[in-house]
């Protein structure tokens, strides 16, 4: 296997196209940056949630910051649903808390991240070609005390957003400075203990940010949970985010035992509870260690930045979700094991120039991404009990991209303004796997244009165009995939179709924004997006299974209320459409995409008058979704109320209760539909495989300042 040096130099050249592109854009930007003086330019376009200042600022009527004081009052049960800020968007798990949650969003079953770009501290928590899933995104890792702000963009529009953001993206950032040192214990049902200490103090000409942070949890579940988490952070700063720079370490680990999702006829027979399991070794082990920089300087005429980042990634997950197909009495069991090891590189960079153009505002951007992931292994192993018994597949893959993006903004009346953005991305895939038909190297790559038309502000009113090409990258083992590795398939090596390597998606919106009504900021967006016909990599059996063209439709209404200083009401509605746009009927029986979301909603209200008490309480509806393509079988909605209340008994002693699922509803968090086969049957039966919401759950911290 070629070094990572003779690797990148594999990764094609700039096509003529995009030297052509981005030359003609520069060329045009610089011109009109020669002019500049004399006209007030734009400024950094910076969306804050709650801000007035939001009117002229936005690029789409979908896109938004929420800060840390929009956190603060909101109840959480796991630290990834800090996402859910982002308005129709769901988190949920279907398995143990050490594995990445379960992401809904404008039509989509996210699956653990894929079509949804995250960050935090501008690294990727996306893995491409992860042996559980493509776009795989665990946030386990995320300290939500520390989170300083998320900004979220929906849509492909966006031009230094690129692999798996069809959807949508969000960009996660911690403090750099804390008001005030302090240490969190908390405990809760099901043995629940968390302990959280943090600090900022000043050291040289800056700040270290320090935190650690440890969990055990044991869940509701008859198979103890057995948590064990463990959670690090150092981070070193000077200056501003615009004008500064920091570094960081992160250290995270975790090991757990899984309940996963259970036939619902398992259930109905009384051979387990609602809280039951089939296969008490299922669980997994994980970390995550990485080590970031970034730096900033923004002057009056232009704005540089870069970071880079390594990180160092590990897990292995046990599951089974079928059980006793291969044989229970006597046989193996269906369980199987899931091994990434890998590390990752990143390097980005980019400039900003602001100036004018024959008098007309105007900024433009230059900005490259680079990224390499060498994954040692990623494997999938048929086990009993966590031993391994047989390989279904084991790979060595090394995956590299390089993305050039360029993006003009132009006031060209005082009431309208447009966004240019033309991106591209070049991707090389190099497998080794331990079939030899399936190894090989392939490159691809893709341009994406993008367009936002802006009009307005009128009466506190802004009205938007978007129009953008995105893409998501497939896994690599199914770019070169040749023959079926599956040994427990009845078509165990028989031939398969590789994935198309890098999958077009096309995206519209239309959105209006409006601060008309006083304290009151509210968005709507009527939206569309179109994804091209692919394969999709299945981690779960190691080979391509085959998807179709699809379109996707909604839209969506958001709200954030300040009625008084002291109170907060942030309400959102989103309602989608997901259909294949094209099928073969021999092989699925609809249009409709097995788990796609089509409604959620939220209604938040918290309360923080500055005195003794704040607080606040949070309903959550997941709508029904279509477990099959036909549509016969659903999934019944869901409603989640969660509570949080504070007392301040001075300035340096706070304590908070939280209720989560505060009416103790009987739903589900996810359901699938699938066959599956119990140690008394002679053969799968197609069933609703379901994983329950957490019952009512009660959390006492005590936080001590320092």
């Amino acid at each position: 296997m070629a070094n990572k040096t003779q690797f990148m130099r594999r990764i094609p050249l700039v096509s003529g196209v995009v030297i052509r592109s981005v030359f003609m854009l520069a060329t045009y930007s610089m011109l009109a940056m020669a002019h500049a003086g004399g006209v007030q330019t734009l400024d950094v376009v910076e969306v804050t949630g709650n801000s007035e200042d939001l009117i002229g600022e936005a690029g789409s009527a979908s896109e938004g910051t929420v800060t840390a004081k929009q956190l603060e009052n909101r109840p959480l049960l796991r630290p990834a649903e800090a996402l859910e800020v982002v308005p129709g968007l769901i988190v949920s798990q279907h398995s143990g808390d050490g594995k990445a949650n379960q992401y809904y969003l404008r039509g989509f079953n996210l699956d653990h991240g894929t079509d949804f770009a995250t960050t935090l501290m501008l690294m990727p928590a996306n893995m491409p070609t992860h042996a559980h899933g493509q776009g795989y995104s665990d946030l386990q890792f995320l300290i939500p005390e520390l989170v300083e702000r998320v900004q979220y963009r929906k849509g492909p529009y966006a031009a230094d957003v690129g692999d798996f953001a069809t959807a949508g993206s969000a960009s996660i950032d911690y403090f750099r400075k804390l008001d005030r040192s302090f240490a969190d214990l908390t405990t809760g049902s099901n043995g629940y203990r968390r302990g959280l200490v943090a600090g900022s103090p000043q050291a040289a000409d800056g700040n270290l940010l320090y935190a650690l942070e440890w969990t055990e949890n044991n869940g509701p579940w008859v198979q103890a949970e057995n948590l064990g988490k463990l959670n690090g952070l150092l981070r070193y700063s000077q200056g501003t985010k615009d004008n500064g720079w920091s570094l960081a370490a992160i250290a995270y680990k975790a090991q757990w035992s899984s309940t996963d999702q259970v036939p619902q006829r398992a259930i109905d027979q009384e051979i387990i509870s609602r809280y039951g399991n089939l296969d008490p070794s299922d669980g997994g082990q994980t970390h995550r260690y990485s080590l970031s920089g970034e730096w900033s300087q923004k002057v009056d005429h232009h704005w540089t930045r870069a970071n880079a980042y390594v990180i160092d990634y590990g897990l292995n997950l046990w599951s089974n979700f079928t059980f006793c197909t291969l044989g229970c009495n006597p046989g193996p069991g269906d369980q199987f094991e899931q091994a990434d090891q890998r590390k990752v590189y990143g390097l980005n960079a980019a400039r900003t120039w602001y100036g004018d153009w024959v008098g007309k505002a105007a900024d433009f951007t230059l900005g490259m991404q680079s990224r390499y992931d060498d994954i040692g292994n990623v494997g999938l192993y048929a086990t009993t009990a966590r031993s391994r018994w047989a390989t279904v597949r084991q790979d060595k893959v090394k995956a590299g991209n390089i993305s050039l993006y360029g993006e003009n903004q132009i006031q060209w009346l005082e009431k309208f303004r447009s966004i240019f953005g033309l991106r591209e991305d070049f991707y090389s895939f190099a497998v080794s796997s331990n079939t030899p038909q399936n190894s090989g190297k392939v490159g691809a790559n893709i341009a994406s244009p993008k367009l936002a038309l802006i009009f307005g502000p009128w009466d506190k009113t802004e009205y938007y165009a978007n129009f953008g090409y995105g893409f998501h990258s497939n896994d690599a083992r199914g770019v070169t995939v040749k023959v079926n590795p599956d040994f427990r398939d009845p078509s165990f090596a028989a031939a398969v179709d590789s994935s198309t390597p890098l999958v077009r998606a096309k995206g519209y919106e239309l959105g209006v924004r409006s601060a008309i009504v006083p304290r009151l900021q509210t968005s709507l967006a009527l939206w569309r997006l179109n994804l091209a016909s692919e394969l999709v990599f299945a981690g779960d059996a190691g080979t391509t299974a085959p998807s179709y063209p699809s379109r996707r439709s909604g839209i969506e209404w958001a709200n954030y209320w300040t009625p008084v200083s002291s109170l907060t009401v942030d309400a959102d509605i989103a309602l989608s459409r997901a259909r294949y746009s094209a099928i073969d009927p021999t092989q699925v029986p609809g249009y409709y995409i097995p788990g796609s979301i089509e409604k959620t909603a939220s209604v938040g209200i918290s309360y923080d008058g500055g005195a003794r008490w704040s607080g606040g309480v949070r309903l959550r509806y997941f709508g029904p979704r279509p477990l099959i393509e036909d549509n016969a079988v659903r999934s019944a909605a869901s409603t989640l109320v969660n509570l949080r209340t504070s007392y301040k008994f001075d300035s340096r002693l706070k304590l908070s209760f939280d209720v989560l699922n505060l009416f103790n509803s009987k739903v589900s968090d996810i359901d699938y539909y699938y066959a599956s086969q119990l140690r008394n049957e002679i053969a799968p039966v197609n069933d609703i495989h379901t994983h329950p919401a957490e019952p009512r759950i009660f959390r006492l911290s005590l936080r001590v300042g320092f």
